[in-house]
């Protein structure tokens, strides 16, 4: 996850879930798997695709997956 996001950035593009509102259920009402940022956010509980790249069916790659996020802030 070397580039930068924005807060605006839409890690979930079937449920519309920014990565600020991403964040803000890691560090605001901890989080600390993709399940629990689901139950939070929705995000990754339609298609699936951005919990990680295994997942990611679609054509063209997504930039950022939930599974990078949290790795990067909960470790």
């Amino acid at each position: 996850m070397a580039k930068s996001f924005p807060h605006s950035f839409e890690v979930c593009k079937c449920k519309h879930v920014t990565l600020g509102e991403i964040l803000y259920a890691i560090k605001e009402k901890n989080a600390t798997t993709i399940e629990e940022i689901g139950e939070l956010t929705d995000a990754g509980t339609s298609c699936k695709c951005c919990q990680c790249e295994e997942k990611d069916i679609g054509e063209e790659k997504m930039e950022l997956y939930l599974n990078q996020i949290l790795k990067k802030i909960v470790g």
